[in-house]
């Protein structure tokens, strides 16, 4: 079989001395895509060498008698060798052939090998993470944060890019915001359509909302502050946060959004996704609005606002930005990795001038603008008007999916309560008593179905629910989801 090992030589032979000829009894290792056949004849020779089964000061055979073995022609063993020699594995001897001249590599690393010398905040990082939806494959997967290919606007996007693919090689004047016409054009698209008190001189182009977290938290916490966040909420939030060394409390969310009564006395920072709740979907009440704002102004501190699945408002115009109730108190984030992602990973910050001073003096030492191809193209989709015409066709695909999977939900969970969201890509299900989620993953896998938890993105005691994205999957899958559920949930756990 190609690539299997055998023996050097004949059982019961002598150990080499380092002047006997070997006739190993080797065979081509499988080909790499597009490998020459003297570049796989070359590798097979070396790996032999360097695992032991042509050890150092071997005399290999003839050239046409281990090109016999090899199956490989004379020139190209001679190529192979040549090769070898010039990397030094091989040496020639004249008429007495040719001699392998390095030893095998050293044996595995000892088991006990030293701790990689981590500084805490790498510590802190890796502890806040928590692993992407992926892996097993089911019949029907729910978990969130999956691709939703069909929803992204291909050909508006590949024509803006077609367009402006020209002139990024030119030269033209940095801009450490990012290109003056993208934050022209998204300026008056989140004035218009969000509510924003905005200036293109307030906009700052991002790789997305991840990036920009983790540049305001650098800028901003430290070991000793303190820092705010929903619970339960985005994980990547909470872990930026938290990887600064600052202490991150977590304010509990009930139907009317983020408890502003239990908001900290003092902190640096809070996050909040007051549009669209995550995970929970509900939206930031009007009074709440407003007393979150008198308590940053109390307490000298920054609203971090996560615009998070505002353009996927399905039943209304979403609610407007907390950012035009307060610009000089809350920092706006927004990303379209929802709804243009994978194509672009465009996002953007809109902050108070003295903020973008201190952020665009930082960035050099810990990221990259976007790529200008992308910011140009993002410039031309949102100003044309392609932008919106997506929206309205994505809004009708995922309202439709929604109302599917709602409606066959309802039918296969009697006594469950399952209530429609007005934005984003999932839906919100709390577990009825005495249902845990570690029970319904089980038991949903075991027909097929992945569903995603909440405990991991809650800090503290939260009601037990799981999250089903259904905006990637077409109506009969969503159906046949449901029906897997009805099945698995039957009963009592």
């Amino acid at each position: 079989m190609a690539g299997t090992r055998v023996p050097l030589s004949p059982p019961g032979t002598a150990a080499l001395t380092g002047t006997e000829e070997v006739t190993p009894d080797l065979t081509l290792a499988p080909a790499r895509p597009g490998e020459t056949r003297h570049a796989l004849a070359a590798r097979t020779l070396r790996e032999a060498v360097l695992d032991g089964r042509l050890p150092e000061g071997t005399r290999l055979p003839g050239h046409r008698r281990l090109a016999q073995r090899l199956g490989v022609s004379r020139n190209t063993l001679v190529d192979a060798l040549t090769q070898l020699h010039a990397e030094g594995y091989v040496r020639p001897r004249g008429r007495s052939g040719t001699v392998i001249s390095v030893p095998a590599l050293p044996g595995p690393a000892r088991v006990n090998a030293p701790a990689l010398p981590l500084s805490a905040w790498a510590i802190r990082a890796l502890r806040g993470q928590v692993p992407e939806a992926g892996g097993d494959t089911f019949a029907v997967d729910f978990r969130v944060g999956q691709p939703v290919p069909e929803l992204y606007p291909e050909s508006a996007w590949t024509q803006a890019l077609a367009r402006r693919a020209a002139q990024v090689t030119h030269a033209h004047p940095h801009d450490p915001l990012g290109p003056l016409e993208t934050r022209r054009a998204l300026a008056a698209y989140l004035s218009a359509e969000r509510g924003a008190r905005v200036t293109p001189d307030m906009v700052m182009l991002t790789g997305g909302t991840q990036s920009a977290l983790d540049a305001l938290a650098r800028v901003f916490l430290e070991p000793g502050r303190l820092a705010a966040a929903e619970d339960p909420t985005y994980a990547g939030a909470r872990a930026a946060l938290a990887a600064t060394g600052a202490d991150v409390t977590g304010v509990p969310v009930d139907d009317g959004g983020l408890r502003t009564d239990a908001l900290p006395g003092r902190a640096t920072l809070v996050y909040v996704t007051p549009g669209c709740q995550y995970p929970t979907a509900v939206s930031l009440s009007a009074a709440r609005r407003q007393a979150l704002i008198a308590w940053a102004t109390a307490a000298d501190a920054f609203i971090l606002e996560d615009d998070y699945a505002a353009d996927l408002h399905l039943t209304s115009r979403p609610p407007p930005v907390l950012q035009g109730l307060a610009p000089d108190r809350v920092i706006l984030l927004g990303s379209f990795s929802k709804s243009l992602a994978p194509v672009t990973r465009s996002g953007f910050l809109v902050a108070p001038p003295d903020v973008l001073r201190v952020l665009t003096g930082t960035r050099p030492l810990t990221d990259r603008l976007p790529g200008r191809l992308d910011a140009l193209a993002l410039a031309d989709v949102l100003s044309s008007g392609a932008y919106a015409r997506h929206l309205r066709r994505a809004r009708g695909t995922v309202a439709h999916r929604q109302e599917t999977l709602v409606t066959e939900l309802r039918r296969a969970l009697t006594g469950w309560t399952v209530t429609p969201v007005a934005s984003g890509l999932h839906l919100y299900l709390p577990l009825p008593s005495p249902w845990t989620e570690e029970q319904v993953l089980d038991r949903a896998a075991a027909q097929g179905v992945a569903l995603s938890p909440v405990s991991p993105l809650a800090a503290g005691g939260h009601v037990p629910a799981v999250l089903l994205g259904f905006a990637g999957l077409p109506a009969e899958q969503l159906r046949d989801g449901a029906r897997r559920l009805g099945l698995a949930l039957r009963g009592a756990p």
